[in-house]
């Protein structure tokens, strides 16, 4: 970037083989892109994402919260690591921990997640299964702030997948994980450019992601 702007510091957290972390790490390739990945950590040793991360020449560090007396000391040593690699924002890839909220509200504003449903419907895991059984027409993913009360932040962006007939949770699933490579490199984008932010709880646009229906242009 010719500008001068430091590009923002990023830190994927993920748990298992990180098919997100991989479309984030594609999208912050590209040249003008808002953010660089400069860690991606994980809180299991085996997880597949870090040998994906180590191939791109990403730093990687792993903090195995089996080893730590509760969630507290966890959050510190994650702490301690975010800091110490100087990150702005913290993405989270398929990170399965539930963080303290004290945690979270240092990180207010700078932490992102994606979920696959439609919030508010189906908080919490299993949610492909839970949508068949619930029998909705459209299912899909969120990518949101990440606030105390699980899966509860404020949205910034959606994208919608139809409820086939005749189809299981693996079906589904594979059909908005298409969707979900597609929606959070954009929404990332966004957050790490400041045309996405968290104010009084809310998520506010700038003015030029905004198509003259209230669409999101860059989505």
């Amino acid at each position: 970037m010719s500008s001068g702007v430091r590009k923002k510091r990023v830190a994927i957290l993920i748990s298992g083989r990180g098919s997100n972390m991989v479309s984030l790490i594609e999208a912050a390739s590209a040249p003008g892109f808002p953010a660089e990945i400069a860690l991606v950590l994980s809180n299991r040793p085996e997880a597949g994402g870090l040998a994906r991360a180590q191939a791109a020449g990403i730093p990687t560090c792993v903090l195995d919260h089996t080893g730590f007396a509760d969630r507290a000391s966890f959050d510190a040593a994650l702490q301690a690591a975010l800091t110490g690699a100087d990150i702005d924002l913290v993405v989270l890839a398929g990170f399965m921990r539930i963080l303290t909220p004290g945690f979270v509200e240092a990180w207010a504003g700078r932490m992102i997640n994606i979920h696959p449903s439609l919030l508010p419907l189906f908080r919490g895991t299993h949610t492909h299964a839970q949508a068949l059984a619930a029998g909705v027409r459209l299912h899909g993913c969120t990518v949101h702030f990440v606030v105390p009360e699980l899966d509860a932040g404020p949205i910034v962006a959606q994208a919608a997948v139809p409820v086939r007939p005749g189809d299981d949770a693996d079906s589904l699933a594979a059909r908005v994980i298409v969707q979900e490579h597609r929606l959070y490199p954009a929404a990332f984008a966004l957050v790490a450019g400041g045309r996405a932010r968290l104010e009084n709880g809310r998520v506010v646009f700038s003015s030029e992601v905004i198509a003259p229906d209230g669409a999101l242009l860059s989505l």
